[in-house]
This record gives structure tokens, sequence and C-alpha cells, in this order.
């Protein structure tokens, strides 16, 4: 099985089959443009603009789990990501990703890459590990996804290179994209 086997519907509601992108890589994020990290998007636009045309796709998945930082319709969503974020880079209709309702899709991500913890020698990762524990230790449990922009790295056959929790910066995965294009 791989990333290909999966189909999801656009923002606008079309059906997508993921096998359209063989041969890319992928960066697969669950998104939430009302989230304090929503300042990510900035990152994740300018690394679509300096590697789409080697081969790069990112897939935003906007989520509502993380408390209700994306409340609007997948149509809000869009303009709002447009204007505010200048994303390009292609929107999926809203999910859930974690929990009994989660689409196959985030189910299989997180089977292939496991949750590892956040990395406490940084200030925020001390910060999202303590705060998930004080104030939602139920989503700090398993593997399942924790918070708003978790981002899987897909190579070019479909499988799951890595994972990176919220706290890891855009560009701090840079260097493993470019070693997959």
């Amino acid at each position: 099985m791989s990333i290909y086997d999966f189909q999801v519907n656009s923002i606008e509601g079309n059906v997508v089959e993921l096998s359209k992108y063989v041969g890319k890589v992928l960066l697969i994020v669950n998104t939430a443009s009302r989230c304090s990290y929503s300042r990510q998007f900035a990152g994740l636009q300018n690394l679509y603009e300096a590697y789409q045309e080697k081969g790069l796709e990112i897939l935003g998945f906007p989520c509502n789990q993380y408390n209700n930082k994306e409340p609007g319709s997948n149509f809000e969503i869009q303009k709002y990501c447009e204007s505010n974020f200048r994303v390009t880079f292609p929107l999926f209709e809203k999910m859930e990703v974690r929990g009994p309702s989660a689409h196959p899709l985030f189910q299989y991500l997180t089977q292939q890459a496991p949750f590892q913890g956040y990395d406490t020698q940084i200030s925020a990762g001390q910060w999202m590990r303590d705060f998930l524990l004080e104030k939602y230790p139920d989503l700090y449990a398993g593997d399942g996804i924790k918070w708003n922009f978790t981002k899987f790295l897909i190579d070019r056959n479909g499988h799951v290179h890595g994972r990176y929790e919220t706290t890891k910066e855009i560009s701090d995965l840079e260097s493993d994209l470019k070693s997959l294009l």
C-alpha cells in the first residue's frame, strides 16, 4: 500500500485520486488558518514556489479538531488562505485527522510514521508537550495527530519518509525535502 491508494476531495468538492501525484515528492499537512501556527503557511508557500518545478507538491488538509481553529466552510477557508497567506498549493476539504472519524489517509500516515515526541531541547517543543499533557492528555497519548500543522513528507514512490510535528519549522525540514527531489 502507498499514498497513491487513497482518494480525497478537493476544497471545491471534486474527487482527487492521490495517484495523480505519482513521481512527485509530497508534503502533506493538516492545517488550520486561525491557529497561531498558521504562520507556517508562509514557509509552506515559499517551499512550494521554490521546489514545485523540481517535483514538489504540498497538499493542505484543513481540520477543525484542535481548539476550533478552522471554523469556516471550505469556500471561506480557501478564500482566507489565498488572501491572507497567498496560498497557491492545493487545499482539500476540511476533514478529521484523528480519532474514529479520521480520514483513512491520516490513519495510514500515522500508522506509517508513529509519534516520536516533541523536541524538548527547544522551548517550543517543551511548551507544546507540556500544554498537551496538561490540557489534552488524550491527544498526547498514542500515535494520532497531536495538533495543527503536523507534516508528512512522502517520497516519489508514495512512501512516508518522515513525520514532522507542529513545532518543527518549515525551514528545518527543507534539507530532508531536497534529498528526495
